[in-house]
């Protein structure tokens, strides 16, 4: 039975008010309530044959809203980035969002998670983005959730959002993109610094035994300084972020890096477009990336010549984070900000709305 919003709003203010261990698990239980996951697999086209993409599905219960938010996770990361195990009702990107009225299905991206694991050199750049193209195809033809879905909205975060770019650029069959922790001039001496010393072959850790050669993952404790500004970054999340971190085909990061990121492979996309960092994104902003990140104001100048005018470059910063801004203390403010431009742009109000916080 769904909590009446005004019923739950309600809720959060006694317990804003309160501070009562009682009403924090009252607010737990409305929230679990108002969200309803499930996982699933999908069949698509692998670049060495047939193979499939593992995703969850996030709804607000009781409805199925007629936009879907695809989202696709960066490299060494899997779904889990959208739907982190740690307090997910603070800390996840999917949970809020079904929470607020949204749709989303997190996938796990070829050779990541519990999807099919190509050989790691045939992982290219287009072999990631046909993957995602068929997962819109199937969004649509509603083999998701038994709903076909009339908008889906792609998401990316990282390698992911070069994969997205690609994908929105070469198939034109989504209604928007939504790209975070990347601009297109990246700190090379910072990224080569994370290469030779937070990377290691995945084969090394014994949870990635039997992959190939050529898939990496984060070295034990380099998440920290690769990923968060400490000063912003719950130290159980980033733990959280450690014990479900994946592998990434080395081949396919470098043509991601070349085609979606740093070449204008983004002059292709022809829908709206909401770019988000984290202020502290040492891998995308600062001096060495010849990016400033402080508003988001200055980060659309320095942006905009990469997009077309039927992009409608948005640009947003999240103060304090960084490369990772979902997983940080104030990531709530990118979440509200990604709904706010969805809202404004695309007119997708939230469905059975239930607000947890």
């Amino acid at each position: 039975m769904r909590t009446p919003t005004k019923l739950t709003a309600a809720m959060f203010a006694c317990c804003a008010l309160l501070g009562s261990p009682l009403c924090s698990a009252s607010a737990a239980s409305a929230t679990a309530a108002a969200v309803s996951c499930s996982d699933t697999d999908l069949p698509v086209s692998g670049p060495d044959g047939p193979t499939t993409v593992h995703g969850r599905f996030c709804l607000p219960s009781g409805t199925t809203p007629d936009a879907v938010q695809l989202l696709v996770h960066g490299g060494t990361y899997n779904s889990a980035y959208w739907d982190i195990p740690h307090e997910p009702a603070r800390n996840s990107y999917q949970r809020d969002m079904a929470a607020h009225g949204y749709a989303t299905f997190a996938m796990d991206q070829l050779g990541a998670g519990r999807s099919g694991k190509p050989v790691s050199p045939a992982l290219l750049l287009p072999a990631a983005a046909k993957a995602v193209h068929e997962v819109v195809g199937h969004l649509r033809a509603g083999h998701v959730g038994g709903h076909a879905f009339g908008k889906v909205v792609l998401v990316g975060h990282s390698v992911g959002s070069g994969v997205v770019a690609a994908e929105a650029a070469t198939y034109h069959d989504v209604d928007a993109v939504v790209l975070s922790g990347i601009t297109h001039l990246p700190a090379v001496p910072v990224l080569a610094l994370g290469v030779l010393f937070g990377l290691q072959p995945a084969f090394a850790e014994p949870q990635f035994l039997g992959s190939d050669l050529l898939y990496f993952t984060t070295r034990p404790g380099s998440r920290e300084w690769l990923f968060y500004h400490r000063e912003n970054a719950d130290p159980a999340v980033i733990a959280a972020d450690e014990a479900t971190k994946d592998q990434v085909s080395v081949p396919g990061m470098g043509t991601v890096a070349v085609f979606g990121i740093v070449l204008p492979v983004t002059k292709g996309i022809d829908v709206p477009v909401f770019q988000a960092v984290g202020e502290k994104d040492v891998l995308f902003c600062g001096v060495l990336a010849l990016r400033d990140c402080s508003t988001a104001e200055k980060l659309h100048v320095q942006e905009a010549p990469y997009y077309r005018p039927e992009a409608k470059l948005s640009t947003y910063v999240l103060p304090g984070a960084g490369h990772s801004l979902a997983l940080h203390r104030n990531a709530a403010a990118y979440r509200e900000a990604t709904r706010s431009w969805l809202s404004g742009q695309l007119g997708l109000a939230p469905e059975g709305y239930h607000p947890i916080g």
